[in-house]
């Protein structure tokens, strides 16, 4: 009997993986099963795709041809594809979040962090699987994380189309492997956790160096004319380049780069400096790193903002710099004197102040138009080591004055090219000359926007565009409040603003005592303030929608509130009869202060009202001097009250807000506040200053449940958008907004 032959051995399934290396560093997935009677290794089987969404639930997709039948081992497939699943599960909760490892789907796509898990993580353990075969296709890329951390390198060239700017080279290597910037940028800027290059090698992105050079490049890419071809750095941006070189390592610099930079990034290494011999006066410690500072700044030939605290120097300190410029002249070379524009009210106190601190200079004022004048610029210009001219002047005859070269510029109470849209300040901009300074005790008055103003004309290369200046600083700090990109403001700025207060470097002037006095209007007066109120507030909240279009009817409405807080015939003088509580308060104020020996300054805004309180300073029979912007004999004016006898100066905001040296007062006034606080402080500040020995006090009479208050809050905004961005201390602020005006209404 012949014994039955041996049966067939039944297929058993496998679970393939074909994975495929593709080029731009990502792999593809297929899924399949095989049917074989012999072991796993051999690939002579048919396959199908793996579809499911749970151990229980998948089954085989052979899709025959028609006609075809194919055996199939579901409880097999069950084990094999749960025992994968399990395999697979812990990686995918841990990696989803980086586009990780998916679930078993019949094809899928893996790149960045989840191939490398795969790669690394599942690809070994499946492998040992007995019922899974693993077949990898195309050129297998060995990838291997990187031994070292990344290089950073920044280096500068010269640029040859524009002398003031210098093309920024930035690179990274890895592993001595150069790793594409713009890949690098990118990857960075979209989030991704790892950069895989072409040769396999592979490292973090979320490294802190890598961030911060994200940032930089970033803000010097934001911060350029948007028609930039190139990245590039200007010597303006000295901070900037600073913070690249503290990434990583110099690989080359222009020359002329070096020669400017040096030394910009730390100001309190500024090289000494002696006084020039003909400065007659003893500097004090800060003046004296004030003027060796600004003469750095005029070696390279870069501008600055001397932002002293008003009543510390300023002028002094510019004044020894021309001395200096004067003085290290070289025969052999063509002398041109510095051009000093100033208000009108300050030309001839620039005048006495040279002819005081340093005679031997030739000083040349312009207090007349080309056409007035018997001798034009270019002959002066001949002739002088200064001139001296006005903003109203210097904008008139502009053509003049840019038709001959000068040594600098500098701006004297450089508040009054705040507005870039103004004649002024774009002929200070234009001017061409190497140096610019501004001086001025209050560099931000209302917004940062104005702060740029001064900064495009001193530093033109720190930040170019006032777009692209708005979006970067002013929207994150004024309506933002970011604390960060106010921080990175001031490193930028640091190098090319220099600001002391009294409380820092002159601690020997007497104390100044402040104190707001809340008056109670007469009812009469009380009455009439309440009529107009509800009738402008009603006016101004349906403009308040428009704020730019509306602006000029919206402040007129809040000035003729302030108005009627002060007296009611100032807005019609059929209130003439109601008494004024303030001037009330005001002479009950100076008949102490007078017969106790003192002197004081008395402000307002509106010189009407400085008239009705001389009217009533004269039926009290109390002496005094009077300045506003009318006035014609302005420096005889003020010599009677420095020298002369009388107890009380009336003066003007406007016209006496800056340019005065009244040290002889030791009482201050304010009639009306202002929301603008630097108008306010450099009123206090004409006695509160450098030479003062007598404790000061100020008193601010503001009327109670007016507009008055509101101001005074409004002001304390300001201020502290004034402290933010030049006190290192300073809180955030914000800029008037339609919000603001409302609540001066409220």
């Amino acid at each position: 009997m012949t014994p039955p032959s041996s049966l067939p051995e039944t297929p058993r399934p496998a679970l393939a993986l074909t994975l495929s290396h593709q080029a731009d560093a990502r792999i593809t997935l297929n899924w399949a099963w095989r049917y074989q009677a012999g072991p796993v290794e051999d690939t002579s089987t048919v396959s199908g795709a793996v579809s499911g969404t749970g151990a229980d639930a998948y089954d085989l997709e052979l899709r025959p041809a028609p006609g075809e039948h194919r055996y199939r081992d579901t409880v097999a497939e069950a084990r094999i594809l749960r025992s994968v699943d399990e395999l697979l599960a812990p990686l995918v909760e841990l990696t989803p979040r980086r586009g990780g490892v998916p679930r078993l789907s019949g094809h899928s796509e893996l790149t960045g962090v989840g191939m490398i898990d795969f790669l690394e993580g599942v690809v070994p353990r499946l492998t040992a699987l007995p019922d899974v075969l693993v077949v990898e296709r195309g050129d297998v890329v060995g990838y291997r994380q990187a031994d070292s951390a990344p290089v950073i390198s920044v280096g500068t060239s010269e640029r040859l189309d524009d002398r003031d700017w210098f093309n920024l080279a930035v690179s990274v290597s890895i592993d001595g492997e150069d790793v594409p910037f713009d890949v690098l940028f990118r990857a960075l800027a979209t989030g991704q956790d790892i950069l895989i290059l072409p040769s396999g090698i592979y490292f973090s992105l979320d490294r802190p160096e890598l961030h911060t050079l994200r940032r930089l490049i970033e803000e010097a890419r934001s911060l350029q004319e948007p028609s930039a071809t190139s990245l590039g750095i200007s010597p303006f941006q000295a901070d900037l380049w600073e913070e690249l070189q503290e990434l990583g390592v110099v690989t080359s610099q222009a020359a002329g780069w070096r020669d400017i930079v040096a030394g910009l990034t730390d100001v309190e290494r500024v090289p000494t400096l002696p006084l020039p011999d003909g400065v007659h006066a003893t500097l004090r410690s800060y003046q004296q790193s004030g003027f060796e500072w600004l003469g750095f700044l005029l070696d390279h030939r870069l501008g600055g903002i001397l932002a002293d605290d008003m009543g510390l120097g300023k002028t002094l300190q510019a004044i020894a710099l021309i001395s200096r410029a004067v003085a290290a002249r070289d025969s052999a070379a063509p002398a041109h004197p510095f051009l000093v524009v100033a208000p009108t009210s300050v030309v001839s106190n620039w005048a006495a102040e040279c002819a005081r601190f340093a005679p031997d200079l030739r000083v040349a004022s312009v207090t007349e138009t080309s056409r007035k004048r018997a001798t034009n610029i270019a002959a002066l210009h001949a002739e002088a080591d200064v001139v001296i001219t006005s903003y109203t002047l210097f904008r008139l005859d502009f053509d003049e004055y840019n038709a001959v070269p000068w040594e600098g510029l500098l701006l004297d109470e450089a508040q009054f090219v705040k507005n870039r849209a103004s004649r002024a300040y774009q002929c200070a901009r234009r001017l061409d000359t190497p140096f610019k300074l501004a001086i001025t005790g209050t560099p931000l008055e209302n917004n940062l926007m104005e702060f740029w103003s001064l900064l495009s004309i001193t530093a033109p290369g720190l930040f170019p565009s006032p777009t692209r200046f708005a979006d970067f600083y002013q929207k994150p700090i004024e309506r933002d409040a970011n604390d960060e990109r106010l921080a990175q403001l001031r490193r930028r700025i640091r190098p090319f603003m220099l600001r002391r207060t009294k409380e820092e470097v002159a601690g020997d002037l007497p104390s100044k005592q402040e104190q707001v006095l809340e008056l109670t209007l007469n009812p009469r007066h009380r009455a009439v303030y309440d009529t107009h109120l509800a009738r402008e507030r009603q006016k101004v909240l349906g403009l308040i929608e428009n704020l730019n279009a509306n602006r000029f009817e919206i402040f007129r409405s809040l000035t003729m509130l302030r108005q009627l807080s002060l007296d009611a015939g100032l807005y019609d003088a059929k209130y003439d009869g109601i008494p004024s509580t303030k001037l009330d308060a005001l002479l009950e104020l100076l008949e102490d202060i007078v017969a106790g020996g003192h002197r004081t300054l008395i402000f307002s805004q509106f010189t009407q009202y400085l008239g009705r309180a001389r009217a009533r300073l004269e039926a009290a029979g109390i002496s005094y001097s009077y300045l506003d912007g009318k006035t014609r004999n302005r420096a005889a004016v003020i010599d009677e009250f420095k020298t002369g006898g009388n107890s009380v100066f009336l003066i003007s905001l406007k016209a006496g807000g800056f340019g005065l040296n009244l040290t002889e007062a030791d009482y201050a006034i304010l009639l009306d506040p202002w929301w603008n606080p630097a108008t306010e402080a450099q009123a206090v500040d004409r006695m509160h200053r450098i030479g003062q020995t007598k404790n000061v006090f100020v008193y601010r009479l503001v009327a109670k449940n007016t507009i008055e208050e509101k101001v005074m809050a409004l002001k304390a905004t300001k201020a502290r958008l004034f402290d933010s961005v030049l006190s290192a201390d300073g809180a955030r602020g914000t800029a008037l907004t339609a919000a603001d005006i409302r609540e001066l209404l409220s």
